[in-house]
């Protein structure tokens, strides 16, 4: 990703983040976002996931122990979420806005925006320990 679009894509996050409830902001104090341009290769490696396949996209990851299987034992600030441009930008459909044969909008500020408010509610909700079934029937899938 180039200098340039990765200041698009963050103004595009600064624009959604800024735009969360102040209740979603409180959370996020307890696990910062981390941007990047994609997960390491061990990250992907650890994860299963191949970096030159399209079809393997990654757009955020939730690491450290959810608020619902925590102990008093656990490390408290080891909490952070993780988002990664090149996946939100790809299940996105690009910088450009397009349809594809079915009518369906792809691409675009708007759709990228959506997406990176999804991702950012996806791993909010890892963070309090609902699961794929949860954020599924929530619409942040």
């Amino acid at each position: 990703m180039s200098r340039k679009e990765r200041e698009r894509f963050d103004k595009l996050f600064d624009e959604v983040f800024s735009q969360l409830p102040a209740t979603v902001h409180a959370m996020l104090e307890e696990a910062p976002i981390i941007l990047e341009d994609h997960p390491s290769e061990e990250l992907a490696a650890e994860l299963g996931i191949d970096l030159d396949d399209p079809e393997d996209i990654l757009c955020g990851l939730h690491s450290g122990v959810p608020l619902t299987e925590r102990s008093v034992s656990d490390a408290e600030g080891l909490e952070t979420i993780h988002l990664f441009r090149m996946g939100i930008l790809d299940l996105a459909g690009g910088w450009e806005a397009w349809e594809d044969d079915e009518g369906q909008e792809w691409g675009g500020s708007d759709r990228i925006r959506a997406e990176i408010r999804i991702t950012i509610l996806h791993e909010v909700g890892h963070h309090f320990g609902l699961d794929e079934t949860d954020l599924d029937r929530l619409g942040y899938a």
